[in-house]
């Protein structure tokens, strides 16, 4: 099946990657529309990937509003019949893009399509497996078939605009984490499915951010993930051991937090503080949502 370009949409979403890594990920995407939303507001970035390839759209965000609303504000201002959600860390060709469509096509009830996955030295990667409340871990294997799975990675996946319209866009209260596995669940709740291709190949090769404040990057990590985990499972319901084991070990933070200051050991300060910022966002958002 020859692929048909003008049917994909691929959106990327940026903070601060290094423009090497951008410019390796746009390699075998240069025929296809796509849309770059770039959430630290690079414009020397943008010059440079624009010198080097056609964007269909480019969206630059004052502030960093996180990946869910970068992606829908992409999602909303697509035009095409599927939407291809690619991470700059990924690699595919076209080929595999084709296999993901014909995969979409095939199966009738199919909502995501997704690759297999491989990191950069061509070994399995993480990508599908069971939703985070099982307690299992993704899996890596290899696949000797098409799998339907409860949740894949976000990091590459496929699906209609129409689709997403319907059931909702990525939650906009995630910041990064776990909202790849909230859609996933609303997605089998609507009874369709979400497919890992086995046919279909793609690099995950975890990409290297250009920022080298360590501190920043600690803060942002442990605070959005701590938020985004208590959230997640607070809309399934389940939330309250996790809020409560968390909230045990808020005065131990405290505690920790001035002791590290004490010792200028700024790299547990930043860890600590990031956990009780979390920890208090998420009782705000209890206390406003009347729980």
């Amino acid at each position: 099946m020859k692929i048909l370009l003008n049917e994909i949409t691929i959106i990327i979403v940026l903070y601060e990657e290094k423009l090497q890594l951008v410019l390796r990920c746009l390699k075998n995407l240069k025929n296809f529309k796509i849309i770059i939303v770039d959430n630290a507001n690079d414009s020397s970035l943008k010059r440079e990937i624009e010198k080097n390839y056609r964007i269909y759209k480019y969206i630059m965000n004052k502030k960093n509003f996180g990946y869910a609303k970068a992606a829908n504000q992409a999602i909303k201002s697509a035009d095409t019949e599927f939407i291809l959600m690619f991470q700059a860390d990924g690699i595919i060709d076209q080929e595999d893009i084709s296999k993901l469509l014909e995969a979409h096509k095939k199966y009738d009830n199919s909502f995501i399509v997704s690759p297999t996955l491989f990191d950069k030295d061509k070994n399995p990667s993480v990508n599908s497996g069971c939703f985070p409340e099982r307690e299992l871990e993704k899996t890596t294997f290899i696949l000797d078939g098409d799998i339907c799975a409860e949740t894949v990675l976000g990091s590459i996946m496929m699906f209609k605009k129409q689709d997403i319209m319907k059931i909702g866009l990525y939650d906009e209260n995630f910041f990064l984490y776990f909202l790849d596995d909230e859609l996933c669940r609303r997605i089998r709740d609507k009874k369709k499915a979400v497919i890992q291709v086995s046919n279909s190949n793609a690099i995950h090769a975890h990409g290297q951010i250009k920022v080298q404040n360590h501190l920043k990057r600690t803060f942002i990590r442990n605070f959005n993930f701590t938020f985004d985990e208590l959230y997640y499972f607070f809309k399934i319901k389940k939330h309250e051991k996790l809020f409560k084991e968390l909230k045990k070990k808020i005065p131990k933070y405290f505690f920790k937090l001035i002791l590290n200051l004490i010792f200028l050991r700024l790299n547990r300060v930043v860890y600590f503080l990031s956990k009780i910022m979390a920890f208090y966002k998420f009782k705000k958002l209890l206390r406003n949502n009347n729980f």
